[in-house]
Protein backbone atom coordinates (compact mmCIF):
# COMPACT_ATOMS: atom_id res chain seq x y z
CA UNK A 1 0.00 0.00 0.00
CA UNK A 2 1.08 3.45 -1.01
CA UNK A 3 1.77 6.31 1.48
CA UNK A 4 -0.92 8.28 -0.61
CA UNK A 5 -3.97 5.19 -0.36
CA UNK A 6 -3.20 4.78 3.11
CA UNK A 7 -3.35 8.62 4.09
CA UNK A 8 -6.71 8.12 1.68
CA UNK A 9 -7.85 5.03 3.46
CA UNK A 10 -7.57 6.34 7.13
CA UNK A 11 -9.47 9.61 6.27
CA UNK A 12 -12.32 8.12 4.96
CA UNK A 13 -12.67 5.22 7.50
CA UNK A 14 -12.98 7.57 10.39
CA UNK A 15 -15.15 9.92 8.03
CA UNK A 16 -17.77 6.99 7.44
CA UNK A 17 -17.81 7.00 11.46
CA UNK A 18 -19.06 10.53 11.91
CA UNK A 19 -15.23 12.46 12.43
CA UNK A 20 -15.13 15.96 10.32
CA UNK A 21 -11.99 15.99 8.19
CA UNK A 22 -9.84 19.08 9.47
CA UNK A 23 -6.92 20.36 7.66
CA UNK A 24 -3.03 19.89 8.99
CA UNK A 25 -2.07 23.11 11.23
CA UNK A 26 0.83 24.60 10.52
CA UNK A 27 4.21 23.11 11.54
CA UNK A 28 4.82 26.16 13.49
CA UNK A 29 2.56 26.30 16.67
CA UNK A 30 0.51 29.21 16.38
CA UNK A 31 -0.27 31.36 19.65
CA UNK A 32 2.39 28.79 21.62
CA UNK A 33 5.31 29.72 22.93
CA UNK A 34 5.87 26.34 25.02
CA UNK A 35 6.94 24.43 21.90
CA UNK A 36 8.90 25.26 18.63
CA UNK A 37 7.71 22.80 16.35
CA UNK A 38 3.91 20.79 16.04
CA UNK A 39 5.26 17.36 16.94
CA UNK A 40 1.80 15.89 17.63
CA UNK A 41 -1.34 15.95 16.00
CA UNK A 42 -2.91 16.77 19.54
CA UNK A 43 -0.61 19.73 19.80
CA UNK A 44 -3.10 22.03 18.24
CA UNK A 45 -6.16 20.66 19.26
CA UNK A 46 -5.11 21.10 23.05
CA UNK A 47 -8.09 24.03 23.57
CA UNK A 48 -10.21 21.50 22.45
CA UNK A 49 -9.53 18.52 24.33
CA UNK A 50 -9.40 21.39 27.60
CA UNK A 51 -13.11 21.21 26.78
CA UNK A 52 -13.44 24.19 24.55
CA UNK A 53 -15.94 23.88 21.51
CA UNK A 54 -14.32 22.68 18.16
CA UNK A 55 -15.97 24.26 15.32
CA UNK A 56 -16.38 21.44 13.25
CA UNK A 57 -17.77 19.01 16.36
CA UNK A 58 -16.60 16.36 18.65
CA UNK A 59 -15.19 13.99 16.39
CA UNK A 60 -12.20 15.00 13.89
CA UNK A 61 -9.51 13.48 12.03
CA UNK A 62 -6.45 15.12 9.80
CA UNK A 63 -2.70 13.85 8.57
CA UNK A 64 -0.34 16.02 10.94
CA UNK A 65 3.00 17.28 9.68
CA UNK A 66 5.07 17.21 12.49
CA UNK A 67 8.76 17.21 13.49
CA UNK A 68 10.64 16.29 16.58
CA UNK A 69 14.28 16.67 17.03
CA UNK A 70 14.56 15.03 20.68
CA UNK A 71 15.37 11.72 18.43
CA UNK A 72 17.78 13.71 15.82
CA UNK A 73 20.86 11.43 16.59
CA UNK A 74 18.91 8.33 16.10
CA UNK A 75 18.52 9.45 12.20
CA UNK A 76 19.70 7.05 9.90
CA UNK A 77 18.11 4.04 11.91
CA UNK A 78 15.23 1.99 10.49
CA UNK A 79 12.49 4.17 11.90
CA UNK A 80 13.61 7.95 13.33
CA UNK A 81 12.66 10.65 11.49
CA UNK A 82 12.60 14.26 12.01
CA UNK A 83 9.20 15.23 9.79
CA UNK A 84 6.56 13.10 9.29
CA UNK A 85 3.28 12.62 9.52
CA UNK A 86 0.71 11.65 11.31
CA UNK A 87 -2.64 9.83 11.02
CA UNK A 88 -4.88 10.92 13.76
CA UNK A 89 -7.94 10.65 15.40
CA UNK A 90 -9.93 12.33 18.24
CA UNK A 91 -13.40 12.22 20.30
CA UNK A 92 -14.06 15.57 22.27
CA UNK A 93 -15.99 14.28 25.25
CA UNK A 94 -17.29 11.65 22.90
CA UNK A 95 -16.92 8.29 22.75
CA UNK A 96 -14.18 6.35 24.92
CA UNK A 97 -11.96 3.60 25.23
CA UNK A 98 -13.62 0.85 24.29
CA UNK A 99 -14.77 2.33 20.96
CA UNK A 100 -11.32 3.76 20.23
CA UNK A 101 -10.05 0.34 21.17
CA UNK A 102 -12.75 -1.22 18.69
CA UNK A 103 -11.81 0.78 15.98
CA UNK A 104 -7.75 0.90 15.93
CA UNK A 105 -8.11 -3.45 15.77
CA UNK A 106 -10.44 -2.89 13.10
CA UNK A 107 -8.62 -0.48 10.73
CA UNK A 108 -5.27 -2.52 11.70
CA UNK A 109 -6.55 -5.88 11.23
CA UNK A 110 -9.26 -6.12 8.65
CA UNK A 111 -9.12 -7.26 5.02
CA UNK A 112 -10.68 -4.30 4.17
CA UNK A 113 -8.30 -2.10 5.53
CA UNK A 114 -4.86 -2.46 6.68
CA UNK A 115 -4.99 -6.20 6.91
CA UNK A 116 -2.47 -7.06 9.71
CA UNK A 117 -2.30 -10.71 10.95
CA UNK A 118 -3.92 -10.13 14.47
CA UNK A 119 -1.60 -12.87 16.01
CA UNK A 120 1.51 -10.65 15.16
CA UNK A 121 -0.34 -7.35 17.32
CA UNK A 122 0.57 -6.97 21.08
CA UNK A 123 -0.34 -3.91 22.95
CA UNK A 124 0.85 -1.99 25.78
CA UNK A 125 -1.29 -0.26 28.97
CA UNK A 126 -0.37 2.05 31.56
CA UNK A 127 0.62 -0.25 34.61
CA UNK A 128 -1.08 1.93 36.76
CA UNK A 129 1.11 4.45 39.80
CA UNK A 130 0.59 6.93 42.62
CA UNK A 131 -1.62 9.00 39.97
CA UNK A 132 -3.31 6.92 38.39
CA UNK A 133 -4.89 3.54 38.48
CA UNK A 134 -3.50 0.11 36.36
CA UNK A 135 -5.44 0.61 32.98
CA UNK A 136 -7.70 -2.65 33.13
CA UNK A 137 -10.98 -0.90 31.46
CA UNK A 138 -8.52 -0.98 28.08
CA UNK A 139 -6.93 -4.06 28.80
CA UNK A 140 -10.27 -5.57 29.21
CA UNK A 141 -11.27 -3.85 25.41
CA UNK A 142 -8.66 -5.36 24.02
CA UNK A 143 -9.25 -8.95 25.83
CA UNK A 144 -13.07 -8.50 23.74
CA UNK A 145 -11.19 -7.88 20.74
CA UNK A 146 -9.70 -11.36 21.08
CA UNK A 147 -5.71 -10.43 22.31
CA UNK A 148 -5.14 -12.89 24.48
CA UNK A 149 -3.28 -12.23 28.05
CA UNK A 150 -0.01 -13.34 26.79
CA UNK A 151 -0.09 -10.41 24.17
CA UNK A 152 -1.27 -7.69 26.89
CA UNK A 153 1.80 -5.83 28.96
CA UNK A 154 1.64 -2.97 31.56
CA UNK A 155 4.23 -0.52 31.57
CA UNK A 156 4.95 2.49 33.73
CA UNK A 157 4.39 6.25 32.98
CA UNK A 158 8.11 6.47 30.76
CA UNK A 159 6.42 4.38 28.07
CA UNK A 160 2.60 4.26 28.34
CA UNK A 161 1.62 7.60 29.48
CA UNK A 162 1.22 10.80 27.09
CA UNK A 163 1.29 14.68 27.62
CA UNK A 164 2.69 17.22 25.15
CA UNK A 165 5.69 19.10 27.44
CA UNK A 166 5.74 19.38 30.94
CA UNK A 167 2.37 20.46 31.57
CA UNK A 168 -1.46 20.63 29.82
CA UNK A 169 -3.20 17.63 29.27
CA UNK A 170 -2.08 14.06 29.70
CA UNK A 171 -3.69 10.43 30.51
CA UNK A 172 -2.95 6.88 29.87
CA UNK A 173 -2.06 5.75 26.66
CA UNK A 174 -2.57 2.08 24.80
CA UNK A 175 0.42 1.41 22.19
CA UNK A 176 0.09 -1.10 19.30
CA UNK A 177 2.99 -3.29 17.98
CA UNK A 178 3.38 -5.36 15.23
CA UNK A 179 5.87 -7.92 15.14
CA UNK A 180 8.73 -8.37 11.97
CA UNK A 181 9.26 -11.68 11.67
CA UNK A 182 12.56 -10.99 9.77
CA UNK A 183 13.81 -9.35 12.68
CA UNK A 184 14.31 -11.96 15.39
CA UNK A 185 13.56 -11.21 19.16
CA UNK A 186 16.71 -10.42 21.13
CA UNK A 187 16.24 -12.47 24.33
CA UNK A 188 13.93 -14.72 25.72
CA UNK A 189 12.56 -11.19 27.42
CA UNK A 190 11.96 -9.20 24.24
CA UNK A 191 9.10 -7.52 24.79
CA UNK A 192 7.12 -4.03 22.80
CA UNK A 193 9.03 -1.79 23.60
CA UNK A 194 12.12 -3.09 23.15
CA UNK A 195 14.63 -1.59 20.44
CA UNK A 196 16.04 -4.37 18.76
CA UNK A 197 13.46 -4.13 16.26
CA UNK A 198 11.54 -6.92 16.46
CA UNK A 199 7.92 -4.73 17.87
CA UNK A 200 7.12 -1.87 16.09
CA UNK A 201 4.57 0.48 17.10
CA UNK A 202 1.95 1.28 14.53
CA UNK A 203 -0.67 3.34 16.74
CA UNK A 204 -1.15 4.88 19.92
CA UNK A 205 -4.69 5.62 21.78
CA UNK A 206 -4.19 8.15 24.26
CA UNK A 207 -7.18 8.92 26.78
CA UNK A 208 -6.98 11.76 27.81
CA UNK A 209 -8.27 12.39 31.68
CA UNK A 210 -5.93 14.34 33.17
CA UNK A 211 -4.47 17.90 33.54
CA UNK A 212 -0.87 18.47 34.86
CA UNK A 213 -0.12 21.62 36.61
CA UNK A 214 3.44 23.53 36.04
CA UNK A 215 4.01 21.47 40.02
CA UNK A 216 3.29 18.23 38.98
CA UNK A 217 -0.18 18.28 40.58
CA UNK A 218 -2.93 15.73 38.51
CA UNK A 219 -6.26 16.69 38.23
CA UNK A 220 -9.23 15.21 36.10
CA UNK A 221 -10.27 17.07 33.17
CA UNK A 222 -13.89 18.24 32.81
CA UNK A 223 -14.24 16.02 29.69
CA UNK A 224 -12.56 12.98 29.01
CA UNK A 225 -11.05 12.76 25.20
CA UNK A 226 -9.38 10.32 22.62
CA UNK A 227 -6.52 11.38 21.02
CA UNK A 228 -5.01 9.01 18.82
CA UNK A 229 -1.82 8.45 16.52
CA UNK A 230 -0.15 6.63 13.84
CA UNK A 231 3.10 7.03 12.35
CA UNK A 232 2.66 7.11 8.16
CA UNK A 233 5.54 6.53 7.31
CA UNK A 234 6.53 3.78 9.94
CA UNK A 235 3.21 1.87 9.11
CA UNK A 236 4.16 1.98 5.22
CA UNK A 237 7.19 0.52 6.15
CA UNK A 238 5.31 -1.95 7.55
CA UNK A 239 2.80 -2.31 5.00
CA UNK A 240 4.65 -2.84 2.03
CA UNK A 241 7.39 -5.06 3.98
CA UNK A 242 10.53 -3.24 3.46
CA UNK A 243 12.82 -3.37 6.28
CA UNK A 244 13.15 0.92 7.14
CA UNK A 245 10.99 3.92 6.63
CA UNK A 246 13.89 4.88 3.97
CA UNK A 247 13.06 2.55 2.02
CA UNK A 248 9.09 3.97 1.04
CA UNK A 249 8.56 6.32 -1.62
CA UNK A 250 8.93 8.68 0.96
CA UNK A 251 12.99 7.80 0.63
CA UNK A 252 13.64 6.18 -2.39
CA UNK A 253 13.80 8.91 -4.93
CA UNK A 254 15.59 10.96 -2.39
CA UNK A 255 18.27 8.34 -1.58
CA UNK A 256 18.93 7.57 -5.21
CA UNK A 257 19.66 10.89 -6.53
CA UNK A 258 22.08 10.96 -3.35
CA UNK A 259 23.81 7.90 -4.78
CA UNK A 260 23.72 9.45 -8.19
CA UNK A 261 24.88 12.91 -7.45
CA UNK A 262 28.51 11.13 -5.54
CA UNK A 263 31.56 9.99 -7.45
CA UNK A 264 31.77 7.12 -4.86
CA UNK A 265 30.83 3.74 -6.50
CA UNK A 266 30.49 1.82 -3.84
CA UNK A 267 28.51 2.44 -0.29
CA UNK A 268 29.55 1.46 2.90
CA UNK A 269 27.34 0.71 5.93
CA UNK A 270 28.15 4.44 7.27
CA UNK A 271 28.14 6.03 3.69
CA UNK A 272 24.37 4.71 3.98
CA UNK A 273 23.88 6.11 6.74
CA UNK A 274 25.13 9.47 5.85
CA UNK A 275 22.93 9.46 2.88
CA UNK A 276 19.79 8.66 5.39
CA UNK A 277 21.09 11.76 7.29
CA UNK A 278 20.90 13.63 4.46
CA UNK A 279 17.56 12.65 3.22
CA UNK A 280 15.93 13.37 6.31
CA UNK A 281 17.18 16.66 7.56
CA UNK A 282 17.14 18.30 3.88
CA UNK A 283 13.45 16.94 4.07
CA UNK A 284 12.74 18.59 7.20
CA UNK A 285 14.06 21.89 6.66
CA UNK A 286 12.61 21.96 3.39
CA UNK A 287 8.85 21.52 4.78
CA UNK A 288 9.96 23.58 8.07
CA UNK A 289 11.23 26.48 5.25
CA UNK A 290 7.36 25.79 2.96
CA UNK A 291 5.26 26.59 5.99
CA UNK A 292 3.94 30.02 5.10
CA UNK A 293 5.41 31.59 7.77
CA UNK A 294 8.31 31.44 5.86
CA UNK A 295 10.97 30.09 8.38
CA UNK A 296 14.77 30.76 7.26
CA UNK A 297 17.98 29.77 8.61
CA UNK A 298 18.95 31.46 11.94
CA UNK A 299 20.68 31.27 15.14
CA UNK A 300 17.69 31.36 17.06
CA UNK A 301 14.69 29.17 17.48
CA UNK A 302 12.74 27.56 14.61
CA UNK A 303 15.39 29.27 12.26
CA UNK A 304 18.73 27.52 13.98
CA UNK A 305 16.76 24.03 13.79
CA UNK A 306 16.73 24.81 10.07
CA UNK A 307 20.29 26.02 9.92
CA UNK A 308 21.06 22.42 12.12
CA UNK A 309 19.45 20.63 9.75
CA UNK A 310 21.32 21.66 6.95
CA UNK A 311 24.71 22.01 8.39
CA UNK A 312 24.96 18.58 9.11
CA UNK A 313 23.42 17.36 5.65
CA UNK A 314 26.00 19.12 4.00
CA UNK A 315 28.84 18.02 5.77
CA UNK A 316 27.64 14.77 5.25
CA UNK A 317 27.43 15.38 1.93
CA UNK A 318 30.86 16.68 2.06
CA UNK A 319 32.07 13.14 3.29
CA UNK A 320 30.32 11.66 0.29
CA UNK A 321 32.08 13.59 -2.10
CA UNK A 322 29.13 15.31 -3.32
CA UNK A 323 29.71 19.10 -4.63
CA UNK A 324 28.05 22.20 -3.56
CA UNK A 325 24.49 22.87 -5.04
CA UNK A 326 23.36 19.66 -4.41
CA UNK A 327 20.32 20.39 -2.25
CA UNK A 328 18.22 21.81 -5.39
CA UNK A 329 17.85 18.55 -6.80
CA UNK A 330 16.15 17.44 -3.31
CA UNK A 331 14.36 20.19 -3.28
CA UNK A 332 12.36 19.54 -6.48
CA UNK A 333 11.68 15.95 -5.56
CA UNK A 334 10.37 17.27 -2.22
CA UNK A 335 8.40 19.59 -3.67
CA UNK A 336 6.80 17.32 -6.22
CA UNK A 337 6.04 14.96 -3.24
CA UNK A 338 4.06 17.08 -1.22
CA UNK A 339 2.82 19.73 -3.46
CA UNK A 340 -0.88 17.86 -4.13
CA UNK A 341 -0.77 17.23 0.08
CA UNK A 342 0.22 20.35 1.66
CA UNK A 343 -0.11 23.49 -1.14
CA UNK A 344 2.19 25.88 0.84
CA UNK A 345 4.65 23.71 -0.32
CA UNK A 346 4.98 24.48 -4.12
CA UNK A 347 4.02 27.78 -3.07
CA UNK A 348 6.90 28.69 -1.31
CA UNK A 349 9.35 26.65 -3.60
CA UNK A 350 11.65 30.12 -4.43
CA UNK A 351 11.74 31.20 -0.61
CA UNK A 352 13.18 27.57 -0.36
CA UNK A 353 15.64 27.41 -2.77
CA UNK A 354 16.83 30.59 -2.21
CA UNK A 355 17.47 30.33 1.53
CA UNK A 356 18.82 26.95 0.55
CA UNK A 357 21.89 28.54 -1.32
CA UNK A 358 22.11 31.18 0.97
CA UNK A 359 22.42 28.91 4.03
CA UNK A 360 25.03 26.70 2.12
CA UNK A 361 26.94 29.71 1.04
CA UNK A 362 27.35 31.05 4.36
CA UNK A 363 28.33 27.33 5.93
CA UNK A 364 31.09 26.76 3.56
CA UNK A 365 32.31 30.30 4.51
CA UNK A 366 31.97 29.34 8.18
CA UNK A 367 33.52 25.95 7.94
CA UNK A 368 36.97 27.75 5.98
CA UNK A 369 37.05 29.84 9.65
CA UNK A 370 36.62 27.06 11.83
CA UNK A 371 39.44 24.70 9.61
CA UNK A 372 42.11 27.78 10.10
CA UNK A 373 41.30 27.51 13.75
CA UNK A 374 41.48 23.97 14.34
CA UNK A 375 45.13 24.09 12.18
CA UNK A 376 46.13 26.79 15.02
CA UNK A 377 45.37 24.81 17.88
CA UNK A 378 46.87 22.03 16.88
CA UNK A 379 49.80 23.88 15.61
CA UNK A 380 50.40 25.46 18.72
CA UNK A 381 49.88 22.52 20.94
CA UNK A 382 50.27 19.41 19.22
CA UNK A 383 46.48 18.23 19.94
CA UNK A 384 43.07 18.67 20.25
CA UNK A 385 41.42 18.70 23.57
CA UNK A 386 37.60 17.42 24.21
CA UNK A 387 37.18 21.55 25.40
CA UNK A 388 38.91 22.26 22.18
CA UNK A 389 36.21 20.49 20.40
CA UNK A 390 33.64 21.93 21.84
CA UNK A 391 34.88 25.48 21.06
CA UNK A 392 35.13 24.40 17.56
CA UNK A 393 31.30 23.31 17.60
CA UNK A 394 29.51 25.95 19.57
CA UNK A 395 31.77 28.99 18.59
CA UNK A 396 32.73 28.02 14.55
CA UNK A 397 29.68 25.54 14.08
CA UNK A 398 32.06 22.76 12.95
CA UNK A 399 30.26 19.43 13.68
CA UNK A 400 32.20 16.95 16.35
CA UNK A 401 32.38 14.39 13.56
CA UNK A 402 34.49 16.66 10.98
CA UNK A 403 36.83 17.73 14.31
CA UNK A 404 37.33 14.00 14.94
CA UNK A 405 37.75 13.22 11.68
CA UNK A 406 40.61 15.95 11.37
CA UNK A 407 41.87 15.01 14.63
CA UNK A 408 42.25 11.10 13.85
CA UNK A 409 44.18 12.29 10.81
CA UNK A 410 46.86 13.56 12.64
CA UNK A 411 46.83 11.00 15.21
CA UNK A 412 44.64 12.73 17.82
CA UNK A 413 41.93 11.13 20.20
CA UNK A 414 39.70 13.21 21.66
CA UNK A 415 39.14 12.95 25.07
CA UNK A 416 35.03 12.62 24.79
CA UNK A 417 34.39 12.72 28.37
CA UNK A 418 35.69 16.16 28.66
CA UNK A 419 33.85 16.85 25.26
CA UNK A 420 30.50 15.32 26.73
CA UNK A 421 30.85 17.04 30.01
CA UNK A 422 30.94 20.80 28.67
CA UNK A 423 28.37 19.63 25.82
CA UNK A 424 25.89 18.93 28.61
CA UNK A 425 26.85 21.80 30.79
CA UNK A 426 25.74 23.90 27.41
CA UNK A 427 22.63 22.00 26.76
CA UNK A 428 21.58 22.21 29.91
CA UNK A 429 21.70 26.05 30.25
CA UNK A 430 20.23 26.00 27.17
CA UNK A 431 17.51 24.13 28.62
CA UNK A 432 16.72 26.40 31.72
CA UNK A 433 16.99 29.23 29.65
CA UNK A 434 14.38 27.60 27.05
CA UNK A 435 12.48 26.71 30.07
CA UNK A 436 12.50 29.92 31.34
CA UNK A 437 10.82 31.39 28.07
CA UNK A 438 8.51 29.15 26.55
CA UNK A 439 6.38 29.44 29.39
CA UNK A 440 2.44 29.09 28.79
CA UNK A 441 1.06 27.60 25.51
CA UNK A 442 -2.29 26.28 24.28
CA UNK A 443 -2.82 24.46 27.40
CA UNK A 444 -2.42 28.19 29.45
CA UNK A 445 -5.77 29.56 29.15
CA UNK A 446 -4.58 31.69 32.83
CA UNK A 447 -5.93 34.90 33.11
CA UNK A 448 -3.00 37.25 31.63
CA UNK A 449 -3.02 34.57 28.75
CA UNK A 450 -6.10 35.47 27.84
CA UNK A 451 -5.80 38.97 28.27
CA UNK A 452 -2.86 39.09 26.07
CA UNK A 453 -4.46 36.74 23.55
CA UNK A 454 -7.43 39.23 22.74
CA UNK A 455 -5.23 42.39 23.19
CA UNK A 456 -3.18 40.63 19.75
CA UNK A 457 -6.63 40.72 17.92
CA UNK A 458 -7.01 44.30 18.62
CA UNK A 459 -3.74 44.73 18.01
CA UNK A 460 -3.68 43.47 14.61
CA UNK A 461 -6.94 45.29 13.39
CA UNK A 462 -5.19 48.56 14.32
CA UNK A 463 -1.77 47.97 12.85
CA UNK A 464 -3.96 47.80 9.43
CA UNK A 465 -6.11 50.79 10.00
CA UNK A 466 -2.76 52.85 10.25
CA UNK A 467 -0.16 50.95 8.01
CA UNK A 468 -2.65 49.44 5.53
CA UNK A 469 -4.25 46.28 4.32
CA UNK A 470 -1.12 45.20 3.20
CA UNK A 471 -0.09 44.41 7.06
CA UNK A 472 -0.36 40.55 7.42
CA UNK A 473 -0.06 37.96 10.38
CA UNK A 474 3.34 36.23 10.00
CA UNK A 475 3.67 34.65 13.51
CA UNK A 476 2.49 35.11 17.11
CA UNK A 477 3.70 34.27 20.10
CA UNK A 478 2.35 34.86 24.08
CA UNK A 479 4.15 34.70 27.60
CA UNK A 480 2.87 35.47 31.01
CA UNK A 481 4.20 39.34 30.59
CA UNK A 482 4.01 40.16 27.20
CA UNK A 483 3.01 39.26 23.30
CA UNK A 484 4.78 38.80 20.11
CA UNK A 485 2.98 39.44 17.18
CA UNK A 486 5.11 38.96 13.40
CA UNK A 487 3.72 40.84 10.52
CA UNK A 488 4.60 41.63 7.34
CA UNK A 489 5.93 45.24 6.86
CA UNK A 490 8.93 46.87 5.25
CA UNK A 491 9.97 49.27 7.72
CA UNK A 492 10.00 49.77 11.59
CA UNK A 493 6.95 52.23 12.46
CA UNK A 494 7.63 55.62 12.75
CA UNK A 495 6.87 57.04 16.44
CA UNK A 496 3.81 58.85 14.99
CA UNK A 497 2.41 55.59 14.03
CA UNK A 498 3.15 53.61 17.55
CA UNK A 499 0.89 56.17 18.95
CA UNK A 500 -1.56 55.88 16.46
CA UNK A 501 -1.77 52.27 16.80
CA UNK A 502 -1.63 52.22 20.62
CA UNK A 503 -4.38 54.95 20.69
CA UNK A 504 -6.47 53.04 18.42
CA UNK A 505 -5.96 49.83 20.64
CA UNK A 506 -6.37 51.39 24.20
CA UNK A 507 -9.52 53.44 23.20
CA UNK A 508 -11.55 50.39 22.13
CA UNK A 509 -10.29 48.96 25.66
CA UNK A 510 -11.73 52.31 27.20
CA UNK A 511 -14.94 51.72 25.15
CA UNK A 512 -15.61 47.98 27.10
CA UNK A 513 -17.08 46.63 24.32
CA UNK A 514 -18.01 42.49 24.11
CA UNK A 515 -16.14 40.17 22.40
CA UNK A 516 -18.58 38.33 20.63
CA UNK A 517 -17.68 34.05 19.13
CA UNK A 518 -19.09 32.51 16.86
CA UNK A 519 -19.41 29.50 14.34
CA UNK A 520 -19.56 29.78 10.90
CA UNK A 521 -19.02 28.49 7.26
CA UNK A 522 -15.73 30.06 6.45
CA UNK A 523 -16.67 31.26 3.23
CA UNK A 524 -19.14 33.32 5.18
CA UNK A 525 -16.43 34.23 7.62
CA UNK A 526 -14.24 35.85 5.01
CA UNK A 527 -17.14 37.56 3.45
CA UNK A 528 -18.19 39.15 6.24
CA UNK A 529 -14.40 40.20 6.92
CA UNK A 530 -12.71 38.40 8.68
CA UNK A 531 -9.42 38.11 8.89
CA UNK A 532 -7.31 34.56 7.89
CA UNK A 533 -4.46 34.17 6.72
CA UNK A 534 -3.34 30.98 7.22
CA UNK A 535 -6.13 29.51 4.74
CA UNK A 536 -4.45 25.63 4.80
CA UNK A 537 -5.38 25.61 8.93
CA UNK A 538 -9.21 26.07 9.05
CA UNK A 539 -11.97 23.94 7.59
CA UNK A 540 -15.37 24.08 6.19
CA UNK A 541 -16.49 25.42 10.20
CA UNK A 542 -14.66 28.24 11.67
CA UNK A 543 -13.97 29.59 15.34
CA UNK A 544 -15.04 33.61 14.80
CA UNK A 545 -14.00 36.21 17.55
CA UNK A 546 -15.52 39.72 16.84
CA UNK A 547 -15.00 43.18 18.81
CA UNK A 548 -17.51 45.42 17.49
CA UNK A 549 -16.79 47.02 13.82
CA UNK A 550 -13.23 47.10 15.10
CA UNK A 551 -11.98 43.32 14.73
CA UNK A 552 -13.19 40.10 13.25
CA UNK A 553 -10.77 37.27 12.85
CA UNK A 554 -10.81 33.23 12.90
CA UNK A 555 -9.31 32.33 15.78
CA UNK A 556 -9.83 29.09 18.37
CA UNK A 557 -7.65 30.72 21.55
CA UNK A 558 -8.60 32.15 24.77
CA UNK A 559 -10.61 35.58 24.70
CA UNK A 560 -12.12 37.63 27.54
CA UNK A 561 -15.65 38.59 27.86
CA UNK A 562 -14.81 42.38 27.69
CA UNK A 563 -12.30 44.73 26.56
CA UNK A 564 -12.72 46.93 29.40
CA UNK A 565 -10.44 44.22 31.21
CA UNK A 566 -7.75 44.40 29.36
CA UNK A 567 -5.84 48.00 31.06
CA UNK A 568 -3.33 49.50 29.30
CA UNK A 569 -1.57 48.52 26.32
CA UNK A 570 1.84 49.31 25.48
CA UNK A 571 4.34 48.36 22.21
CA UNK A 572 7.32 48.02 23.78
CA UNK A 573 9.76 46.94 21.23
CA UNK A 574 9.65 46.72 17.59
CA UNK A 575 12.61 44.50 15.17
CA UNK A 576 12.92 44.10 11.76
CA UNK A 577 13.44 39.81 11.90
CA UNK A 578 14.02 39.58 8.17
CA UNK A 579 13.00 40.96 4.58
CA UNK A 580 9.51 42.64 5.38
CA UNK A 581 9.36 41.20 8.19
CA UNK A 582 8.47 43.09 11.62
CA UNK A 583 8.37 41.79 15.11
CA UNK A 584 6.12 43.71 18.06
CA UNK A 585 6.63 43.15 21.66
CA UNK A 586 3.62 44.74 23.55
CA UNK A 587 2.43 44.92 26.99
CA UNK A 588 -0.63 45.48 29.17
CA UNK A 589 -0.12 47.56 32.13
Amino acid sequence: MKISELRSMYLEFFKERGHAVIASASLIPEDDPSALFTSAGMHPLVPYLLGQPHPQGKRLTNVQKCVRTTDIDDVGDTTHLTFFEMLGNWSLGDYWKKQAISWSYEFLTSKKYLGFNPAKLSVTLFAGDADSPRDDEAADAWRSMGIPDEKIYFLGKEDNWWIAGNSGPCGPCTEMFIEVDEIPKCSPDCRPGCNCGHFVEVWNDVFMMYFKSDEGVYTPLRQQSIDTGMGVERTAAMLQGVPSVFDTEAFVPLIEYIKKISPKEEFSEHDNTLIRVIADHVRSAIMIMADDRQIAPSNVEQGYIVRRLLRKAIHSADRLEIGRGFMAGLTDIVVDMFKDVYNEVERNREFILKNLDAEEKKFRTTLAKALRRFDKIYEETGTITGQDAFLLFTSFGLPLEMTRDLARERGVVIDMREFTRQFEEHREMSRTATQGKFKGGLADHSENITKLHTATHLLQAALRKVLGDSVQQNGSNITQERLRFDFTFPRKMTPEETQQVEKLVNDIIAKDLAVEHSFMPYDDAIEKGALAFFKENYGEIVSVYRVGDFSMELCGGPHVENTGVLGKFKIAKQEKIGAGILRIKAVLQ
